[in-house]
């Protein structure tokens, strides 16, 4: 190996430890590697520019829009998850192996009933479901589920809030920031918003009274990880 590329493998390799590291594919079919960990630079950790991407439209929007009236989700909610997931790019991976527009987890998919991972519908589909659940889970305290779309509900249980993991803290933010169309403050409030519109449902509640000994307001979904 070259000198050169040898030290963009480690770089890389030294990236990935401390952030989220994704691949995504422009429309000539090369390959783009950027970091969307706290270090991310440019657009993507631009919080200004983030805020302008509010209730962004693209061509999934009539899969977005199905299944946000499906699960009970707010389509710009959905939207907002999208942007800081995959940027609206149906074949991002990330290092970790969370995959399409809403970067499911294979195991995640899996429960969701997902065959085709990237497929912009099924990947839509699965995660707007896992999305309502967490909704449910946390009665519709945002921070909270998105911290746990990110980090996974146990992480989230653990610390009894958004764990303290830079990179979910940050994820957190940036999804906000998108949501509400401003860039969201760095001190993360976790004060629970009850918008009818925001509920997703279905989950049974017979682990309910478990999971409020674990962490209050929260009902049991899983151990499922992102």
């Amino acid at each position: 190996m070259r000198p050169v590329l040898a030290l963009a493998a480690m770089s890389l390799l030294a990236s990935a430890a401390f952030a989220d590291v994704r691949v995504a594919t422009k429309p000539d079919g090369s390959k783009v590697i950027y970091n969307v960990g706290p270090s991310a630079k440019g657009k993507l950790g631009n919080l200004n520019y983030l805020a302008k991407q509010r209730n962004r439209p693209s061509k999934y929007d009539q899969f977005i829009e199905h299944y946000a009236r499906r699960y009970r989700v707010d389509p710009i909610l959905i939207r907002a998850v999208i942007q800081v997931e995959s940027n609206f790019d149906p074949k991002c991976v990330s290092n970790k192996g969370a995959r399409g527009l809403m970067q499911l987890m294979p195991e995640t998919a899996k429960r969701y009933g997902v065959s085709q991972i990237l497929d912009p519908e099924q990947n839509i589909q699965g995660g707007v479901h896992y999305l309502a659940d967490l909704l449910e889970m946390f009665y519709d305290d945002l921070p909270r589920a998105l911290a746990a779309y990110n980090a996974g509900e146990g992480a989230v249980a653990k610390y009894k809030g958004i764990p303290p993991y830079e990179e979910t803290s940050t994820y957190v933010t940036r999804a906000l920031t998108v949501y509400y169309g401003r860039p969201w403050g760095q001190s993360v409030t976790f004060a629970a918003g009850r918008t009818p519109t925001l509920r997703g449902g279905g989950i049974t509640q017979i682990f309910e009274p478990l999971a409020d000994t674990i962490l209050p307001n929260m009902k049991y979904l899983g151990a499922v990880g992102h």
